[in-house]
């Protein structure tokens, strides 16, 4: 019986990691997209999103499953609880990735503002977040969930930066208001998405330890 729920819990961690890989693969095609004025590649994130959002369907329904056959203890439970919330941040993350490529979409008509350096210096902080997410899951490794929420800050300092010298753009030139914004826009779906992925890597970190995580930020 044992045997069989843990086979059940390691499928329903590899699917939901299957998840966060798609993902990560929308965040990285959407910001090539946007630095190379590629159509097809933001064209092609925008229909992987019918992939996360089945995958979200199917694994949510099967740790559903799983809480019905089985009599999972507390530590199954936790993780169990945690997937099942990490789902609709992973959901949530992938309606970023897509928000990016269609803005991104929309930025290939005309010549770019600008040439872009910080919005793919926190498109490439998120793959980086998603990378060690996903080791810090797989490995059950404490350390490297709470690594992914102190990158989280560095992606909401990109933020701030890109923000204030759109800003700094509109102001000195109103020509450049329509693309400064849909720039904005791409950089706010970057900060979100962050936020989404330091939601799991709390809940991660809960699942290991019994804790809830707070960050002082959360305190006060």
């Amino acid at each position: 019986m044992r045997e069989a729920l843990d086979r059940a819990l390691n499928q329903l961690l590899e699917e939901t990691l299957r998840m966060l890989s798609l993902v990560r693969e929308m965040t990285q095609e959407a910001t090539e997209a946007l630095v190379e004025g590629s159509e097809a590649k933001a064209e092609a994130v925008i229909a992987k999103d019918r992939e996360v959002d089945a995958l979200e369907l199917k694994v949510e329904n099967e740790a559903i499953a799983l809480i019905a056959r089985h009599q999972p203890v507390a530590s199954d439970l936790r993780l169990i609880f945690t997937v099942i919330k990490a789902l609709t941040d992973l959901e949530r993350a992938g309606d970023y990735a897509m928000h990016v490529a269609e803005d991104a979409l929309f930025l290939t008509k005309e010549p770019p503002l600008k040439r872009y350096v910080t919005l793919p210096e926190m498109g490439r902080k998120l793959l980086e977040m998603m990378d060690i997410l996903a080791k810090a899951a797989a490995e059950r490794d404490v350390a490297l969930a709470r690594k992914v929420v102190e990158l989280d800050d560095q992606v909401d300092g990109l933020y701030e930066e890109i923000t204030r010298e759109l800003i700094t753009y509109m102001m000195e030139d109103a020509r450049t208001i329509t693309k400064a914004l849909t720039l904005m826009r791409v950089a706010r779906s970057y900060e979100r998405l962050g936020d989404h992925l330091e939601n799991i890597a709390e809940r991660v970190i809960y699942w290991l330890t019994g804790e809830v995580y707070k960050t002082p930020e959360d305190i006060y």
